[in-house]
């Protein structure tokens, strides 16, 4: 499996970015989904999820803010990331939630946010 993560870039605060994640050679239908955070010189931490039937659930910190959702059809998983504040800054990845992750997380997508 292969997970691609796609729409990072440089935003100020207070705007917005969406991100997309493409799964390859899975049965992507069949997994729920999150997205995760790696702050600088941080550990990666969960941010949001979304079970098979759409379901969706946040960490504190980025509800009200963002909004996962997902294209089986598409194999993909989105996340619209508004309000942006610098502590959204870092790398963010798209795998399986909560656990029970694919081994290859990809290389990720790189936020900057600044103040």
């Amino acid at each position: 499996v292969q997970l691609q993560a796609s729409g990072g870039g440089l935003a100020q605060a207070g705007g917005s970015l969406r991100l997309s994640c493409v799964a390859s050679g899975s049965v992507f239908s069949g997994s729920a989904m999150g997205w995760y955070h790696q702050a600088p010189g941080k550990q990666r931490e969960w941010v949001a999820g979304i079970t098979v039937d759409g379901t969706s659930y946040y960490e504190d910190s980025v509800k009200g803010r963002f909004t996962i959702s997902r294209d089986n059809a598409k194999n993909s998983v989105y996340l619209e990331m508004n309000s942006l504040k610098p502590e959204d800054t870092g790398v963010y990845y798209c795998n399986r939630d909560p656990t029970n992750w694919y081994d290859d997380w990809g290389q990720g997508t790189l936020v900057t946010v600044s103040s």
